[in-house]
């Protein structure tokens, strides 16, 4: 039969996301999602939302979100653009601050794994830079390279190794002719976030989620904070795929999460707390696992990821592993609740 698809596209690698499986029911810690519920003020929202505004289309520019957004992030609406998912925004940038012919992107060879296929699927060039061996971002080898800009997953995914704010100025500042995208999706879990850097570099653009901290990987809203000139070419860009990627529910529901602080400071104590306790645990049974600033451990073990994570599936807990030469020891374990943790725990001794 013929094939009617492009040979572009048949030529690609898609991004694989984390398994969700539905033959029974898994502790599911391989997604990185937030072990507690959005704030009240959002579910709040989304109940009071009225229905009869769902005929109309929303906000194009998802105004009254990107206030509330600069409010909490102590920037003007001009420095806020809104997507469908960091996901979305993070794709927006390749087209729209790269070229197919120049020096093109550049980002760690163990990062955020939907960096290439973005870059692949805009025809983008990208030189890749590898991680030390105590899996940290090596800095000094992105300022030698040359390249239009660089993305730098911070907190890094999957290590969950985080980079303080102090050195990502000095770090800014060492490499005025690059953009520098910060991909802050679990910054939230750290408190070292660039933002407030943006004033003082016009280079910085930072992207955030609302899927991890704030507890709304169902609903699919992400953003940028940036230089009001970063901020209009991503418009530009999305207004040549789809002018209305956010929702009217969405931009309600979190404008609401945004404004509630409090709650999802202390969730996120919780979760760290918990951070701390799992990682002692796995130490304990013989895992190497850094110091993590997001919501997720990075766990080695000499028996190899793939025995770790097919040996916890078996036993209805769900993680996540690449079967690649780097990666190929180790599985990356979402946070979770104490008695999720606890279920995770228990299935380790049992295999170990």
């Amino acid at each position: 039969m013929k094939s009617f698809l492009s040979e572009f596209i048949s030529s690609l690698t898609p991004y694989t996301a984390g398994e969700q499986p539905q033959d029974r029911r898994y502790v599911k810690l391989n997604t990185n999602e937030n072990p507690y519920p959005p704030s009240p003020g959002a579910e709040e929202a989304l109940r009071s939302f009225d229905g009869a505004k769902l005929r109309l289309y929303p906000s194009p520019n998802a105004d009254a979100l990107r206030d509330a957004i600069a409010r909490a992030e102590g920037v003007e609406r001009e420095n806020v653009f809104c997507g469908n998912g960091s996901d979305e925004v993070l794709a927006l940038c390749i087209p729209a601050f790269f070229d197919k012919e120049g020096e093109g992107a550049a980002f760690a060879d163990i990062t955020y794994s939907f960096y290439p296929v973005f870059c692949d699927f805009f025809s983008v060039p990208y030189r890749i830079v590898p991680l030390k061996e105590d899996y940290t971002m090596d800095l000094a080898a992105f300022s030698r390279l040359r390249c239009k800009g660089i993305l730098l997953t911070n907190p890094n995914a999957p290590t969950g190794i985080g980079i303080n704010r102090d050195t990502m100025d000095a770090f800014i500042a060492e490499n005025p002719d690059k953009l520098i995208i910060a991909d802050e999706a679990y910054m939230g879990f750290y408190g070292e976030s660039a933002v407030p850097l943006v004033k003082k570099y016009s280079n910085l653009l930072v992207v955030k989620t609302f899927s991890k901290y704030y507890a709304l990987a169902g609903i699919r809203c992400g953003y940028a904070v940036g230089n009001p000139e970063l901020i209009r070419g991503l418009f530009a860009a999305k207004d040549c795929f789809n002018s209305y990627p956010v929702d009217a529910l969405c931009q309600a529901v979190c404008a609401a999460a945004v404004s509630d602080a409090d709650y999802y400071a202390a969730a996120a104590e919780k979760v760290k707390s918990e951070r701390t306790r799992l990682r002692q645990e796995l130490v304990k049974l013989g895992f190497f696992v850094p110091e993590s600033a997001a919501n997720f451990l990075f766990a080695g073990h000499p028996k190899g990821g793939e025995f770790i994570y097919r040996g916890l599936k078996e036993r209805g807990v769900l993680v996540r592993f690449w079967n690649t030469d780097k990666l190929k020891n180790f599985c990356r374990i979402t946070v979770g609740t104490p008695e999720e943790d606890d279920a995770l725990l228990s299935a380790l001794r049992e295999m170990l």
